[in-house]
């Protein structure tokens, strides 16, 4: 990805690069520019309708979600706890990335300020991070209620999911927290331009001039312990569920039961397989252009957001009969 010399080709942001004559002394900048979609400049109040649609969808969705749990009694367990916590995680992630990405395509407003870099930088990596255990929570959970279904008000407590949802927070919380504080400790002699619609961890630190193989070799750890692990606890999950569902006499028994996990399958797939695409585009596409990197990037971050409640309420029998009924009730 050639970052700095695209920012060289882009004449009107030059004003913005450090002078030759600071770079000695230059530790942090004040500022970072972020240039949204190189080479889709001129595209940008487009690019941003589709945009505002997904993030507008995903924040009507998932407050729906949290507002049908919280109102109706009989959803007061596990499965939908955790899903109130991915409406939470989701809604947290898009505007995260959303507001500042607008202001850039719609004002030309591309500076943002050092500590709200870090700061962003930090929520978009952390909030992935726990999205991807409340995965594993959910399939733990589809495994206790296709497995062992007799015990599973037993196991899965409201205490013991209080427990794995402060347990999945603080994983996320402190595996990205070296993150900003290794972003902060590198001198940036260089240039102050981001080719990039928001705070990513690793276009950040490839603006350094040091050695950044620390915070390479960190953020590579860190995906391969989340991504690897807990896509490998959700595949053994899956795998017992799997069993389980084959041994039941009827095909009735074993669609239904299949059906339960339906939902859990499809948001899995739309969160894990665009990152997995990703990776793939950073390692082998080289040759790709600069700004489907950066649209790959926002899909994933605005994608899954969008599509999990509607997936859930599409999906699920309880959300979509409560769903329906207030608004037969709300038009009568």
């Amino acid at each position: 990805m050639q970052e700095i010399p695209l920012c060289l080709r882009v004449g009107n942001l030059l004003p913005y690069s450090m002078s030759d004559s600071n770079t000695t002394d230059f530790t942090n900048p004040s500022t970072f520019i972020l240039l949204g979609i190189p080479g889709l400049e001129a595209a940008h109040v487009w690019i941003s309708i589709p945009f505002c649609t997904m993030y507008g969808i995903a924040v009507l969705g998932n407050f729906t979600i949290l507002f049908i749990v919280k109102r109706e009694p009989t959803l007061h367990e596990p499965m939908y706890y955790f899903l109130c916590m991915l409406a939470v995680i989701d809604l947290v992630r898009s505007t995260s990335i959303l507001p500042k990405m607008l202001s850039i395509f719609w004002f030309n407003s591309r500076e943002i300020d050092f500590n709200s870099c870090l700061t962003q930088l930090y929520f978009i990596h952390c909030f992935s991070v726990i999205e991807s255990g409340i995965f594993v929570a959910m399939a733990f959970d589809r495994y206790v209620a296709i497995c062992d279904p007799l015990k599973h008000s037993t196991i899965l407590t409201n205490h013991v999911v209080a427990k794995i949802g402060l347990a999945v927070m603080l994983r996320g919380s402190m595996l990205i927290l070296p993150y900003p504080f290794l972003v902060r400790r590198w001198p940036y002699c260089k240039t102050n331009i981001i080719p990039h619609s928001y705070c990513e961890h690793i276009a950040v630190v490839k603006l350094a001039c040091a050695d950044i193989r620390i915070s390479s070799y960190y953020s590579l750890s860190v995906a391969f312990f989340v991504i690897g692990l807990d896509m490998f606890f959700i595949t053994m999950s899956y795998t017992q569920i799997l069993r389980a569902i084959f041994s039941l006499q009827t095909k009735d028994a074993r669609l239904k039961t299949f059906g339960t996990c339906g939902s859990h399958v499809c948001v899995i797939s739309a969160f894990y397989i665009p990152i997995l695409f990703s990776s793939l585009m950073h390692r082998f596409g080289h040759n790709m252009p600069l700004h489907l990197h950066i649209l790959i990037a926002n899909m994933y971050l605005l994608v899954p957001p969008m599509l999990n409640p509607i997936i859930y309420g599409v999906r699920t029998k309880q959300i979509r009969g409560r769903l329906l009924w207030l608004f037969t009730h709300k038009g009568t």
